[in-house]
């Protein structure tokens, strides 16, 4: 168990998954924990069902925090830094959770030479199968990343990378999810069509694609070959993959990941 005192600034959804974890693993003592939030009912949902305490401001946080993790939406992270960068400390450590948001723009917000390390999660972090990208600022040592793979791998996994990957890893991993329920939504629309219920069709849709998902995981062979092996010459598989190749559907996939690259390195350039 980490003896630091740990303080989330912004209390929603990432940040209960990221505490969620964190207190089943036993990371953190749930007294060693505080959460900041403008929303009332956020704060005594915190103190309520995870036993820590919960503030009002991110000021109280970042004076009694050894590690703060700013889970804050990337628009609202000018003020949040507004109001804690002049209290900042260079004994701290900084986690940002906010998409796009460089960590040098934390660093030069700071009064202080402060360790900054910047994370990448995803939604299924909610039920503890996340997946997470981690890289350090220009200050932070392997004791801050590995504090910040610790938090996230209690809630799924974790990969370190350079900051200059980032951008791809929100458009793989961070938009990922979105691909993923955009292609169940699909075919459950099909199997609709196709004259089965909505009910019938979710059900199978959904647990095909939580049955590929494992799969893939377990197997030691790459996506394409377990592909191959569904797809047999002449059948339905073989089929639906011709239409899609016929409409160009296999690179507007690809093309639609790098956008999302793209829309990135925009956002964090301002």
């Amino acid at each position: 168990m980490d003896n630091r005192r740990l303080g989330f600034v912004g209390a929603g959804n990432m940040a209960e998954a990221m505490c969620r974890g964190i207190l089943k693993a036993k990371l953190y003592a749930p007294s060693a924990i505080l959460a900041a939030d403008i929303a009332e009912a956020r704060r005594r949902w915190f103190q309520d069902e995870l036993g820590v305490r919960a503030a009002p401001d991110a000021v109280s946080v970042i004076r009694e925090s050894d590690v703060v993790i700013l889970a804050v939406k990337p628009q609202h992270m000018g003020e949040v830094l507004r109001e804690i960068g002049p209290l900042a400390r260079a004994d701290q450590t900084l986690i940002s959770i906010a998409a796009g948001v460089p960590t040098k723009r934390i660093e030069d917000a700071c009064a202080a030479e402060v360790r900054v390390v910047r994370v990448m999660p995803n939604t299924p972090m909610l039920i503890g199968r996340g997946m997470s990208a981690v890289c350090g600022g220009r200050l932070a040592g392997d004791q801050d990343i590995q504090t910040a793979v610790a938090v996230c791998e209690a809630a799924g996994r974790a990969v370190v990378v350079e900051e200059q990957d980032m951008d791809v890893v929100t458009a793989v991993s961070g938009s990922g999810p979105a691909y993923f329920f955009f292609l169940v939504e699909r075919m459950i629309e099909a199997g609709v069509a196709e004259g089965l219920t909505a009910e019938t069709a979710a059900v199978l849709a959904k647990q095909t694609a939580l049955g590929a998902a494992e799969l893939v995981l377990a197997s030691e062979d790459p996506p394409e070959e377990l592909r191959r092996r569904v797809t047999s010459p002449g059948g339905t598989t073989e089929a639906a993959f011709k239409l899609l190749q016929e409409r160009g559907g296999f690179r507007d996939w690809v093309d639609a990941v790098r956008r999302a690259a793209v829309r990135s390195r925009e956002l964090a350039a301002g």
